[in-house]
């Protein structure tokens, strides 16, 4: 989906009409028109607001053009309410809502998260512990939250 159609359809959801969200947002019903008809599109800071408004990520916004994937344990971010916030309640599309939690990470080393993932993920292929402490921690590595 398109952002012209994803903001049409939030708008709606919501019962805003174009007039309404212009004014929540501070803009022109014209410019809410424009971004609705993809005439143009949204700046960076009022997709925030959006964001906000709408209480869904920039991604879901822009019509959900790329994978999130939790920066820290890996997990894809396919839905809204698996994404963290920051303590202002604005979405934090690097993380889920499990590693971060109120701008502070849950794990304070790889080898915690380790742990955790050894102890909770299952283990089809019964491999060692060994075994899946280093495919864990070769996939991790790759992270941003761990490089």
């Amino acid at each position: 989906m398109e952002i012209k159609d994803t903001l049409k359809n939030l708008r709606e959801k919501n019962g805003l009409t174009q007039e309404q969200l212009a004014e929540r947002l501070m803009v022109t019903r014209q410019a809410v028109s424009r971004w609705e008809t993809g005439e143009t599109q949204p700046n960076t800071e009022t997709l925030k607001l959006l964001s906000r408004e709408f209480n869904v990520s920039i991604n879901t916004l822009l019509g959900a053009p790329r994978q999130l994937i939790c920066q820290c344990c890996g997990m894809p971010l396919n839905e809204d309410d698996l994404i963290s916030r920051e303590p202002d309640d604005s979405f934090n599309e690097d993380y889920c809502k499990w590693c971060y939690v109120d701008g502070r990470f849950v794990y304070d080393s790889k080898a915690g998260l380790l742990d955790f993932l050894i102890s909770h993920m299952p283990n089809p292929n019964n491999a060692s512990e060994a075994e899946r402490r280093t495919q864990y921690d070769m996939y991790l590595s790759q992270l941003k939250h761990w490089k």
